[in-house]
């Protein structure tokens, strides 16, 4: 009860679901959370200008790229991953790819069989000029 962390709950609901059934041959482009408990051959892409959630469960298998704000996988990606937000990998997620990530989350027992690779997080201020750098810059021509 003391001095444990709690992790913050996602506040994204699923809007589509890919049951474990389903077999999706092509790309799928989603807005708002998208849940995958069973398999799909093509990129899954989230539109732009959303705070999109991939959610890959075990029985889930991804053959194809991910393009994705936040990713969460407990299941098998044969692809690139690719979040400007957060990437979370449970215990029982394979990769196989990179994993081009801004913050990253990973259990005992994931896998990933590439690289990883950091990348700054896309916030506005990070394009800003501090104003002495205007004013010298200004002041130098």
């Amino acid at each position: 009860m003391w001095n444990k962390k709690k992790k913050p709950k996602s506040t994204a609901q699923i809007d589509s679901l890919i049951g474990q059934n389903t077999e999706v041959h092509g790309d799928v482009i989603f807005s708002g959370g998208l849940h995958v408990d069973g398999k799909v051959k093509g990129s899954v892409v989230a539109e732009q200008g959303e705070d999109s959630l991939l959610t890959l469960s075990e029985r889930g298998t991804i053959e194809g790229e991910v393009k994705v704000p936040n990713v969460v996988v407990n299941g098998t990606v044969i692809g690139d991953v690719h979040a400007t937000g957060h990437v979370e990998l449970a215990a029982q997620a394979r990769i196989h790819g990179n994993v081009y990530y801004s913050l990253i989350e990973m259990a005992m027992g994931s896998e990933v069989n590439g690289n990883l690779v950091h990348r700054a997080s896309e916030k506005p201020t990070d394009s800003v000029v501090p104003l002495e750098r205007e004013e010298k810059a200004a002041s130098d021509s």
